[in-house]
């Protein structure tokens, strides 16, 4: 996750006072509920486990690829690995059976491959229930965000050999840390997609119950303890976000705070709303959810060396994996028997 900018504006939906207009087919409740079941902890915590022994066996981007005077205590540019993390995530999807393809920008400064794989809906499949995650990451990143590509691969994990009315395609971002480079390519290059919901994960895997853990983003109440999911929408995916936050209520997999950001989410004060790979989406009218633990806000080991495993509460990324798997089923119509 980047690091932050600016303060924010925001209307929260809250914790306990969102007022929705929304409801829940209850067939279709029943049938996300039961596919949210199959996440396995365990698979999450190996995956994290991968996912930072490959960092810490990759070598860093070169220092002097990057500005004189970057701040290298928001940025940590010395310390960016995501080659081996790649592979790593390629891998896993195509042992699932999926076919993995690439989009990639050959810039000659910061080349960029994003890896996508999907599986075809079945009556709609111009229609596209999206997951993202970005796999880059400064030091050995087990919160940011080898906890939100554990999350993605577990996803892909249930929904491989499945069927679903929509498309279902997950997608590994390159270089988010470097200013959200990989999804703003993604983005640019296929401006036309019909994108009916999506989720983006960047640092999903932290939690305190200790009062005072969690602080407020600038400008913005939060409860004080960091126990809850934070999902971040714009007026766009306004719906989406009032559905996945009565999924939370129905399932009692995690706690939800949702936060709704005026119109696309750019405005002057909105910059730490803006902070991970679902932005470019927004500025260009696209739907998409961001879902976090806050970050910085929360986590006392962002962007440092003691961003490790043993810091996180798989507990808690196994209810925010299920909260979003329940979310996938309900948007992509699936499992069809």
């Amino acid at each position: 996750m980047r690091a932050p900018s600016a303060v924010l504006l925001g209307l929260a939906l809250g914790w306990g006072a969102c007022a929705t207009h929304v409801s829940l087919e209850e067939t279709s409740l029943a049938r996300a509920g039961a596919f949210a079941e199959g996440v396995e902890r365990a698979r999450l915590v190996a995956d994290i486990d991968a996912l930072v022994a490959a960092h810490a066996e990759d070598t860093p981007l070169p220092c002097d690829l990057f500005e004189p005077g970057t701040d290298s205590t928001r940025r940590p540019v010395c310390h960016l690995t995501r080659d081996r993390a790649r592979e790593l995530v390629r891998a896993r999807l195509e042992s699932l059976g999926l076919r993995v393809t690439t989009h990639q920008v050959d810039d000659p400064r910061f080349p960029t491959t994003n890896l996508i794989a999907e599986i075809p809906g079945t009556e709609l499949p111009g229609e596209v229930v999206l997951v993202g995650a970005h796999y880059d990451s400064f030091f050995l990143g087990a919160d940011d965000n080898s906890s939100g590509v554990a999350a993605m691969l577990e996803l892909a994990r249930l929904a491989a050999g499945q069927r679903f009315r929509r498309t279902v395609r997950f997608i590994g971002f390159d270089l988010e840390e470097l200013g959200l480079v990989g999804s703003t390519r993604y983005v640019r290059a296929f401006p036309d997609e019909r994108i009916v919901a999506s989720l983006v994960f960047d640092c999903v895997g932290y939690r305190s119950q200790e009062p005072g853990s969690q602080k407020g983003l600038p400008g913005f109440p939060l409860p004080p303890r960091g126990d809850f999911l934070a999902a971040i929408a714009n007026e766009a995916s306004r719906p989406q976000v009032e559905e996945l936050k009565l999924l939370g209520a129905r399932l009692q997999h995690v706690p939800v705070v949702a936060i709704v950001t005026p119109q696309e989410g750019s405005g002057p004060a909105s910059g730490n709303l803006m902070r991970s790979d679902h932005a470019p989406f927004w500025l260009t009218g696209q739907n998409a959810l961001f879902l976090t633990d806050t970050a910085n806000f929360r986590n006392p080991h962002y962007h440092l060396a003691s961003d490790l495993p043993d810091t996180l509460d798989p507990d808690f990324l196994t209810g925010v994996t299920r909260l979003s798997a329940a979310g996938i089923a309900y948007w992509a119509e699936g499992p069809l028997p």
